[in-house]
């Protein structure tokens, strides 16, 4: 009995120690069964929709690369107010770190607790993916969004176009608010939905919006172009299409935000349609034209007379009423001013126009081009009327010698030769004023010399001029106002000058020429070249002397350098291999002919104690510009 029980009560024993040794083998086997086959993710873990429960790591990132990797790297859609832009997430500095994201997924612990639970893990567990952000990347992006995407605010307007009038829509303003935005593409980042990413903008509203549009095209706008309107200038007709009102009328807003018309009146006055019938009741107004008399006093050959015109402000000022009209009342009548002339008689009397001051004439060879570039300049001077105190300047009042200007090409002087260029010959009318002035006993302010004599001028009482190198200035100190009376022929031209007279009488002196210099003889070829006759260089003085009550009450010397006019021979240009004619040498070319008189009439002078005049300004021949 006692073995029996001791057998019994040993098996008893025994069996609990067997079924703990179970339970352990058991765990022990669910503990390697999870390290081998439960992976490094637990059970039901998700990452964006995507499953990586009990996966291994490498599996894990091999998965998500394969579902995430090509969301991760479409084109991200951009909406900006109401445009839609698109760009690369690389550029907006933004990318998808699987490997980081499964770092974050896996187990963090191998304990058969952690292991063995992961096995019989069945809820679900949601991971946000890594994704990397590269800040300064994304800033430049964003900046460059915001400049392309930028709009300003359009006011709304009214468009005049072929006679009809049509309302341009207004838009709002749109900025990108960039702190905001980089933060919201992050956010946005491998969203699952294919709707753009809205970015937060500010909107600017336009000044003038749909509303007050819409008010201008129907109370203005559209009755302005509904019809012609007729207007009457002087007993003339006129007609004004819509399509021709529509090109010099604007709305434009006003301080309240108000479109109010605008009518360019300077433009619809220039209109041909409106122009034409207008100057043919127009009259301009007449300068007197003051005229030397046998007796030597001044006589009007021409009485001043008022004109009449329509102004811009006129014009606009009874068409602008007419324009919300309809029918018969779309017609009304422009009114005329008068225009007064820049000099009228009784003006020309009062200023001291009375008698001949000066007078001077030189005579040239005939050439058309002199004809047409000294008439032009004779046309442009002719009727200069220049104040007390005033200066006057041949280059400010003939202008450039061009061919827009009027003139053609002539024989000037350049680097002491004869050249063609435009305006050649004008240097006759510069020593014409110049003597006029020198005999009226006018300060002179500039003038300069010919490089070298030409014969037909006197000796050291001459002047050239160059555009932008060398003037012909001179300033009225008589007292009274001066009138330049200039004509020409096709051998002569002459100035004279009307005024007062300050002095009785101006004589000129001229001493003998000195430090005399021998030409040389050059060879020029090319259609450019021109012969030149040889002529000695030297030094002379001319005196200017003021005569007052028989009494000379000053005097002023004028020293003038002239270079050697040399020889120049032309040898015309020939193809390689011929024979090369002999170089022509005319007598002359056409500026420099034999002298002709140079005529002056006797002018007048200043009162004893007048202080001289400072010497004016003469051109050496070394670095001579081009002259005419």
């Amino acid at each position: 009995m006692g073995r029996v029980r001791g057998w019994t009560g040993n098996r008893r024993t025994a069996l609990p120690m067997v079924a703990g040794g179970a339970v352990v083998l058991g765990l022990g086997g669910l503990y390697v069964t999870g390290l081998v086959a439960g992976g490094d993710v637990d059970q039901g873990t998700r990452v964006r929709g995507v499953d990586i429960g009990g996966m291994t790591a490498a599996q894990a990132r091999r998965t998500l690369d394969r579902e995430l990797g090509p969301t991760a790297a479409a084109p991200v859609a951009m909406k900006i107010g109401d445009r839609v832009e698109k760009a690369d997430p690389a550029t907006l500095g933004l990318s998808l770190d699987t490997a980081a994201t499964v770092d974050r997924a896996v187990r963090k612990g191998y304990d058969p607790v952690t292991v063995i639970g992961g096995l019989f893990a069945s809820g679900r567990r949601d991971l946000e993916p890594v994704i990397r952000a590269d800040e300064q990347k994304g800033r430049a992006a964003v900046d460059r969004i915001a400049e392309t995407t930028a709009r300003a605010p359009r006011d709304g307007a009214i468009a005049f176009e072929k006679g009809a009038a049509k309302a341009v829509t207004p838009l709002t303003g749109i900025s990108l608010v960039e702190d905001r935005a980089l933060g919201t593409l992050r956010d946005a980042y491998l969203r699952t939905d294919t709707a753009p990413v809205v970015l937060p903008v500010e909107r600017t509203e336009p000044a003038v919006g749909a509303e007050e549009t819409g008010r201008a095209l129907k109370q203005f706008a559209q009755p302005a172009m509904s019809g012609p309107v007729a207007l009457t200038v002087a007993g003339q007709s006129m007609s004004i299409t819509p399509a021709v009102l529509g090109e010099h009328l604007k709305m434009r807003p006003d301080a309240q935000g108000r479109l109010v018309p605008a009518l360019d009146s300077k433009g619809l006055l220039a209109e041909p349609a409106v122009a034409r019938p207008i100057e043919e009741v127009s009259r301009p107004p007449l300068d007197a034209a003051p005229r030397v008399g046998p007796d030597g006093t001044v006589v009007m050959a021409q009485q001043s007379r008022a004109g009449r015109k329509v102004t811009e402000e006129a014009l606009g000022k009874a068409v602008l009423p007419l324009l919300t009209r309809t029918g018969a009342a779309r017609s009304g009548e422009v009114a005329t001013v008068a225009v007064q002339p820049e000099l009228s008689s009784e003006e020309a009397r009062r200023i001291g126009i009375k008698e001949k001051i000066s007078s001077f004439t030189v005579e040239f060879p005939a050439a058309p081009y002199r004809s047409t570039n000294i008439g032009r300049a004779v046309e442009l001077i002719n009727g200069s009327l220049v104040q007390p105190g005033k200066e006057w300047s041949f280059n400010r009042t003939v202008g450039e010698r061009t061919k827009e200007n009027g003139f053609v090409d002539g024989i000037m002087i350049n680097d002491g030769q004869y050249v063609k260029s435009p305006g050649g010959g004008v240097s006759a009318v510069a020593t014409t004023m110049y003597n006029a002035v020198f005999f009226a006993g006018l300060k002179p302010v500039e003038h300069g010399a010919h490089s070298f004599y030409i014969e037909r001028y006197p000796e050291g009482r001459e002047a050239t001029v160059a555009w932008g190198t060398l003037d012909l200035r001179w300033i009225n100190d008589s007292g009274n106002a001066v009138y330049i009376q200039a004509e020409s022929t096709d051998t002569s031209l002459t100035i004279t000058l009307l005024g007062t007279k300050k002095y009785d009488e101006i004589r000129a002196t001229k001493g003998p020429r000195t430090n005399i210099t021998q030409p040389e003889k050059r060879t020029g070829n090319g259609p450019t070249c021109e012969v030149q006759t040889p002529l000695e260089g030297f030094d002379v003085t001319v005196g200017r002397v003021f005569v007052q009550g028989g009494k000379e009450v000053r005097n002023e010397e004028f020293q003038t350098h002239y270079t050697p006019r040399d020889e120049v021979v032309c040898t015309p240009e020939v193809p390689e291999g011929a024979k090369t004619p002999a170089p022509t040498t005319p007598a002359a070319p056409a500026a420099p002919e034999a002298p002709s008189a140079a005529r002056t009439a006797e002018a007048a002078p200043a009162p004893a104690g007048a202080p001289a005049s400072a010497p004016s300004r003469h051109l050496s021949a070394a670095g001579a510009p081009r002259t005419s």
